[in-house]
């Protein structure tokens, strides 16, 4: 009997000093956050931002993840294993974790070519993406997307004609009106494809019908390698929708485009079912030749969204800096195995060329490029 007090007492010291271990880390901090530019509303997202640690952490390693996964891209690309068109995300890793945290997986989402980051937001593994970049079977298009072209469930591209992917966004958000399932979509576009018509069609029928469409202008401030004031009048571009409730958000802080997108997300819900335009002031990290090293490196040094949100964490006692290193660590190894697969893993061969033309059809041929080619596409 007095061993197993004796033994009790060392389980509960055992737990203690679990416990303790835990309980070292602050597992909740409110932090203040920018106030947004409003167009059309009386009041907008809150000026303070909760976040735990498990949210903190959970944030980190979705930014890290994308960001080495992007570079090791970039990498890709120089050594021309990546072929054709590749644009990356990285820089703008904030916009893709802060929406994704303000949404729900049944919820939609279509963006532009610059795809990657989302395309892992939404499930799809690293190995994956790099495949399909690397135009290998193990892709999650089987190889034959590449970089503007990777979807999953919910997630619908990836879409390589400028703006064309505005008015699928909204017929979306028509389709979640239709069905009656309170879910929204989040139609991405960046500043390049703001000035296009079929923008401003797509903003009238939303704003007609009421479609519960979030349009998110991701504004990293060069088109194409055109900066904003040489191509729009107009720079304010959450006022562009003009009749429709419009934000201006600092893309850059994960916690502020979180905050921003559950707010706008909400309203779009509520009775009213109104579409927003949201406006995220982003940069890419990516060294180029239309932005110079100064500006490169002040971004780097004053606007990372991961740096920014490691320093919240580590200042208010939320992650050790060694638990955020083994994380790095771990993303690294991720990212490397990923690479790995995606440079030894065969190309598809060419009797699946033209498989997946229709969604569900009996098999059918298929000419190629000419008369006496003939290929067979199976659903």
């Amino acid at each position: 009997m007095g061993r197993n007090a004796g033994a009790q007492k060392v389980s509960e010291g055992a737990r203690a000093v679990v416990s303790r271990s835990f309980t070292d880390f602050t597992p909740q901090a409110t932090f203040d956050i920018k106030k947004c530019n409003l167009h059309r509303l009386e009041e907008g997202p809150p000026l303070k931002a909760e976040l735990t640690r498990e949210q903190g952490l959970r944030y980190y390693r979705t930014m890290e993840t994308v960001r080495r996964m992007e570079l090791k891209a970039d990498q890709l690309y120089k050594q021309k294993i990546i072929r054709g068109f590749c644009h990356l995300y990285d820089g703008q890793e904030a916009c893709a974790a802060g929406i994704e945290a303000a949404i729900t997986p049944s919820d939609h989402l279509i963006t532009a070519y610059r795809s990657h980051g989302y395309t892992y937001t939404r499930g799809v593994p690293v190995k994956e993406i790099l495949a399909e970049l690397t135009g290998r079977k193990g892709g999650v298009a089987k190889g034959k997307g590449g970089s503007m072209h990777m979807y999953a469930p919910h997630f619908y591209g990836g879409n390589g004609i400028v703006g064309a992917q505005v008015p699928l966004g909204a017929g979306i958000a028509l389709a979640c009106q239709y069905q009656g399932n309170n879910q929204v979509c989040v139609t991405l576009y960046g500043d390049g494809a703001a000035n296009q018509g079929q923008l401003f069609e797509s903003f009238n029928m939303a704003a007609l019908w009421k479609l519960p469409c979030i349009f998110v202008c991701e504004n990293n401030k060069y088109g194409m390698g055109t900066s904003v004031e040489r191509a729009s009048a107009s720079t304010d571009y959450y006022k562009r929708g003009d009749f429709i409730p419009g934000i201006r958000v600092d893309g850059m802080d994960v916690l502020c485009v979180r905050e921003a997108t559950k707010f706008v997300a909400d309203y779009c819900r509520s009775a009213t079912q109104w579409p927003v335009l949201l406006a995220y002031s982003a940069c890419d990290a990516t060294v180029c030749s239309y932005r110079t090293r100064d500006e490169i490196q002040e971004v780097r040094s004053k606007s990372d969204p991961i740096s920014m949100l490691k320093e919240r964490m580590l200042s208010n006692n939320m992650a050790s800096a060694e638990e955020l290193k083994e994380i790095d660590v771990e993303v690294r190894k991720e990212v490397e195995d990923a690479a790995q697969f995606a440079t030894s893993d065969p190309e598809p061969p060419l009797e699946e060329l033209c498989n997946h033309i229709y969604y569900n059809n009996p098999p059918l041929e298929v000419r190629g490029t000419h008369p006496w080619a003939k290929l067979k596409s199976i659903s």
